[in-house]
């Protein structure tokens, strides 16, 4: 039964999303759904022969995603940073799923450049 709620969340969230974040919680407001994401503890694979620790989380952001039902949808997003132990370097995932110079998915900020023309 697992496996089709993932199924459907996947269809829901940015293609990739949850290869590395999982849903930690949702909210449904009157007419807005804010879905709340936590990048998984799995340090950037270049880094994996490293000894690391988890080192918290970066500030969240807020990215406006395609609606849903007629709901706004907002994604709220908590990237993981983590300490490589033998240098002390602070590293982070570079993930780009954020159109440049827009709060919105990069899925959502295509379609609606594509309706102005």
């Amino acid at each position: 039964m697992m496996t089709i709620y993932k199924d459907l969340v996947e269809l829901l969230l940015p293609e990739g999303v949850l290869d590395y974040f999982e849903v930690s919680s949702v909210n449904k407001e009157v007419n807005h759904l804010r879905i709340y994401l936590e990048e998984r503890d799995n340090i950037p694979e270049e880094y994996s022969t490293e000894r690391y620790r988890s080192n918290g989380f970066l500030p969240e952001i807020q990215v406006k995603d395609f609606p849903i039902r007629d709901m706004f949808v907002t994604l709220h997003i908590k990237r993981r940073r983590w300490l490589l132990l033998d240098n002390g370097k602070k590293i982070k995932r570079d993930w780009s799923i954020v159109a440049p110079g827009t709060r919105m998915t990069k899925d959502l900020a295509a379609f609606l450049k594509e309706l102005a023309r």
